[in-house]
């Protein structure tokens, strides 16, 4: 039973870095290429518009900065740290 619940924290810990990353190389590619014509830059974009999305609707306006992204590091890095 043990050697389960060892394996299902280090597969979350393991999918909340690789979450985390791909966050982090939004927020950077973003600066490079913020209309998204790399096919680096618009995977990026297909696989963390689902997590950015919903917190940006929670957020008020902040005229240029997109502050969805910082928010969402700040929770992973905690249910990171969790398990």
């Amino acid at each position: 039973m043990l050697v389960g619940t060892g394996f299902l924290a280090t597969f979350l810990q393991f999918l909340l870095m690789a979450l985390w990353g791909l966050v982090l190389g939004r927020m950077l590619m973003s600066w490079v290429d913020p209309t998204g014509r790399n096919q680096i830059s618009a995977f990026l974009f297909q696989a963390t518009e689902p997590i950015l999305a919903p917190v940006r609707r929670m957020l008020p306006q902040s005229g240029m900065i997109d502050w969805s992204g910082f928010i969402v590091l700040i929770v992973l890095g905690f249910l990171w740290r969790a398990f």
